[in-house]
Formats: structure tokens, sequence, C-alpha cells
């Protein structure tokens, strides 16, 4: 089974109350939810969704501590731990720290921060920052080029089409494609293959996802169809993408 390309937040949850405030956190931020009860559920939810943050509540006597260890299988997802951060949790904080999870919430004492949390460490929030200022290789300068980028980067690889970041942008799509590509920019239409690119190198190296899995989160429907895109952009054989940084793939498309 390979993974819905719709982000979510999945949570490894035993308690009513909590499950209520992280529903609650979801509904503030419009972010959907997958919430569960067993370690075997949450290793699922990898395969069935597009997993955009990982919550887990973390006790000491062991309850989350298998679905913890998941997160060196998807260092791309922001992994984030409730606890009630009492002297006998050090052990599981630490481990938190040694599986470089993005986040630790003393649960009760930290509620208020936990809609921010959500909100700040996602797949697809790290993904628009990281690429906020557009590489300057692109040649992207003019203030419609920089929407057109912010916009498209938002979408964290998922697809979308020229007509729908005029929409967003206010324009017509025959002026955003005309506009788009002045200046030695390469047309709307390669940068927005170029954005799912950079997605799927991300996913690519996740040991969690094979290649039809990251196929499927960038929205495509096989990975026949990925391995086409990324030969024709930067001339490599799909296979490569956890090997190829973001920098690499941008040289290559770049050269042509």
């Amino acid at each position: 089974m390979t993974p819905s390309a719709t982000p979510v937040v999945v949570a490894f949850v035993q308690r009513d109350h909590t499950r209520a405030r992280i529903r609650s956190s979801l509904v503030k931020i419009h972010r959907r939810g997958v919430l569960v009860r067993t370690g075997k559920d949450f290793t699922n939810a990898f395969r069935t969704h597009f997993v955009n943050t990982a919550l887990i509540e973390l006790a000491a006597d062991g309850e989350g501590h298998g679905p913890a260890e998941l997160a060196r299988e998807y260092p791309s997802v922001p992994f984030i731990a409730l606890t009630p951060f009492r002297p006998v949790d050090a052990p599981a904080i630490a481990r938190c720290a040694e599986l470089d999870f993005a986040d630790v919430l003393a649960d009760g004492t930290d509620d208020g921060l936990l809609t921010h949390a959500l909100l700040a460490h996602g797949f697809s929030s790290r993904f628009a920052a990281a690429l906020y200022a557009p590489p300057k290789p692109l040649a992207l300068e003019s203030p419609l080029q920089l929407a057109a980028w912010r916009t498209t980067i938002a979408h964290a690889g998922r697809p979308v089409g020229t007509a729908e970041i005029a929409r967003i942008l206010g324009v017509t799509r025959e002026h955003l494609s005309r506009s788009f590509s002045v200046g030695g920019a390469p047309t709307l239409k390669r940068v927005l293959d170029l954005v799912r690119l950079l997605a799927a190198g991300e996913l690519a190296k996740n040991p969690g996802y094979d290649l039809t899995a990251v196929a499927r989160l960038v929205g495509f429907t096989s990975s026949a169809k990925l391995s086409a895109m990324v030969k024709r952009l930067v001339r490599a054989h799909a296979s490569a993408l956890s090997a190829l940084r973001a920098t690499d793939l941008i040289e290559r498309f770049v050269r042509g």
C-alpha cells in the first residue's frame, strides 16, 4: 500500500483528554489528524498517509518508546513528544534528543505551545522555509516571480498547476506564464516540476519510503512517471535521489 498525498499529523496517544487537546489544536491550524492508540497503527499510518508531523505521547513505562524509534526511518518527518517531564522520564527525553526530535513538550505545562509546535514543525513548513529565498541560478527576482515561487513551495511538492497559482495571486494564467519566464528565468511549468523534484529528493532520503511511496507522495500515479521526470529535468535515475542534495538537483536542472 502506498501513502495518500494529503498531509496529516499522525499522533500516537492513549489518554482521552490528550486526544481531545490534540484535536482542538488541529482544528485551530486547519490540519488533518490521524490519532492512533497502538504502535502497529502508528507504523501503518506512514504507509497510508503523507505524514507531515508525528506526535507521540511518551511515558517512562515504555508507552510510546516503540513509535519513537520510527524517527530513524523517517528523518525528514518532524517528531514531537508529549511527556509528563518527571525525573523518571529523563531517559525517554534523552532518547528523543538522540533521535533528533523536533520538540519535546511537557504534558499539561506546555499545552499552550502544542498548537504552535504542530504548525511550526512539519515537513511542509520546513520545506517552504528552506526554499523561501529561491536559488540564485533560477534568476527569480521580480515581485511576481517571487510570489509565484513562494506559493509553489508552500505546497511542498504536492501537485499544483499554473492556473491555481494564477488564481491565488489574482492574475490570469496567461499573464503569469508570460511574466514569469523573463530575465533568464525558467518557465513556470519547469519550476513547478523542479519543486516536486526537490520534495521527492527530500522524501527519498527516508529509509522508510521506497521509490513507489515517494512517487505517490508528490502526486505521481507510479514510480515510472517520477523516474521520467527525474530523467527529463536532471538527467539522472530516480534511484539516485536519495544521494543527491538539493543543490545538486538545482545545478543539474540549470545545466539542462
